[in-house]
């Protein structure tokens, strides 16, 4: 491949990890919005029931000319439709009812690239740079600022709760996720790949979803509600994952996790722009230590210099 060939995948792949994070910070929103109107696993089961809906038609006919190679992985794609779609947002509507947004936005911006470097290190044998490892303690360090208002009274009164343990499992599986998505066959093609772990994340999710049912109150639908898993199940779900993906393939797991950072900062865009919130020092300052850091872990010379991983000394 030609240096403006690298050239143009890598500004591709930036931009598309952007777009995600952009459409992504609302998850948050929408999930505290109505977390008293819908139980957890209904609000997953109906984002990915729409979304699985939606990328049948758009995806069928392209399965059916790919479905020996499908078949032939389905165990590949049975273990990243259960960490990707059934139990990544699930976890962290679950975790919405029991931990404050502080510890739910902290923990699973900070902890998932983290996890992503180290399970590309092991697996995919990917190189743990000194520049790379600096980037990310920036990007972790912008969202510390962020989340405690740059007060350290606030971070120092931070406590795990059964919540908090929600959001890391979440951040956990997603960073699974990450990683798998770059082993993907290359014959499945991105609709073929997305119109399997939709429908089989789903299909996953009805069993719980018909325990809840059984469980809880029933569902009083509203515009309001009608709206919110619109937006997961189209923009959240079937455009984001498009975009992620393509970012993956173009810059790969790590470099792509790293974006994730960029979620708190972008929802406190869109705080402003939506509740009417102000923008302080304390929002410009970490916003500014999360791009410089993103820099960096993205930038040539991290790629090049290498650390020795762990298992290798």
């Amino acid at each position: 491949m030609s240096n403006p060939d690298v050239k143009r995948n890598f500004y591709q792949g930036v931009i598309l990890a952007i777009i995600t994070t952009i459409i992504w910070s609302g998850n948050f929103i929408i999930a505290r919005g109505v977390f008293e109107e819908i139980p957890p696993v209904s609000l997953a089961f109906c984002r990915w029931s729409l979304a699985a809906f939606i990328i049948f038609f758009l995806g069928l006919k392209k399965f059916r000319s790919e479905k020996q190679v499908v078949f032939k992985n389905w165990k590949y794609l049975f273990w990243v439709s259960l960490t990707g779609i059934t139990l990544f947002n699930t976890f962290i509507y679950v975790a919405g009812h029991y931990t404050s947004a502080i510890n739910l936005a902290l923990i699973g911006t900070t902890s998932s690239p983290v996890f992503a470097i180290i399970i590309s290190a092991i697996f995919l044998k990917e190189a743990i740079t000194s520049l790379r490892i600096l980037g990310l303690l920036l990007c972790i360090a912008g969202i510390v600022t962020l989340l405690s208002k740059g007060s350290l009274e606030t971070l120092l009164a931070f406590r795990f709760s059964p919540g908090d343990a929600w959001i890391l499992a979440s951040a956990f599986v997603f960073s699974i996720y990450t990683v798998l998505v770059r082993r993907k066959p290359a014959a499945i093609s991105p609709i073929t790949f997305l119109f399997c772990i939709f429908i089989t994340g789903s299909l996953l999710l009805l069993p719980a979803f018909i325990v809840e049912q059984a469980v809880t109150k029933p569902i009083v639908w509203s515009n309001h509600l009608l709206g919110s898993i619109l937006y997961l199940g189209i923009g959240a779900s079937v455009i984001s994952y498009f975009c992620w993906n393509a970012a993956i393939a173009r810059i790969g797991s790590v470099r792509t996790a790293l974006f994730g950072n960029l979620i708190p900062v972008f929802s406190t865009l869109e705080a402003v722009w939506l509740l009417g919130e102000k923008i302080t020092l304390i929002h410009l300052v970490s916003g500014a230590l999360v791009i410089l850091g993103l820099i960096i872990a993205n930038s040539r010379k991290a790629s090049a210099v290498k650390l020795k991983p762990a298992y290798e000394q």
